[in-house]
């Protein structure tokens, strides 16, 4: 279990989704705001909101770097300035040490954990909205997704999505946050 910044009480604590692409992180994560009664936010939706584009054309018009940037910014000052919100990160966005700690010390950090063999089913239906696929081979894709899951388990709970739906995960994951306030 990561330490958490106990400053903050827990159930003012952000719930913070983290996982691959395409993992389910906006999805559930709406399912759970409405179950927990609480405002939902996709950092990716809201950098496009605030830059009038895309995350794809981001990337394109301004490289990869300076989305990470915006990124960064926009993540570590929500996680500081910010309480009782669940709030789904894109699925680079905690390859970012800076923002991988102010999650987990402000936050309480779900990894949405996916099988490649269950994530290669959704492939199709993402390759259009997801700079980073458009680029690479399914062997690099797999190599992504290895290294990447490495840092998502430096988190506060592990959810398998694999063998559920979004409304039995977004359930599970809000009796358990229940549970944890009940016990403040």
């Amino acid at each position: 279990m990561i330490a958490m910044n106990t400053e903050i009480p827990l159930s003012e604590k952000n719930i913070i989704l983290i996982g691959f692409m395409g993992a389910g992180k906006t999805t559930i994560g709406q399912l759970l705001a409405n179950k927990l009664d609480r405002p939902f936010l996709d950092a990716d939706q809201e950098i496009e909101q605030k830059y009038g584009m895309p995350v794809t054309e981001i990337f394109k018009c301004m490289g990869e770097p300076a989305f990470r940037q915006i990124e960064k910014d926009y993540l570590t000052k929500l996680c500081h300035n910010s309480r009782s919100k669940v709030v789904s990160l894109g699925g680079g966005s905690f390859m970012q040490d800076e923002i991988r700690q102010a999650c987990l010390s402000s936050g309480i950090v779900y990894h949405l954990d996916l099988q490649w063999e269950e994530w290669l089913k959704r492939f199709e239906a993402l390759i259009g909205t997801r700079p980073l696929l458009q680029s690479k081979s399914l062997e690099e894709i797999e190599e992504l997704f290895n290294s990447r899951k490495i840092v998502y388990a430096d988190n506060h709970y592990t959810i398998a999505v694999d063998a559920q739906n979004p409304e039995q995960i977004a359930e599970a994951m809000a009796q358990q946050i229940r549970v944890s306030w009940q016990q403040e």
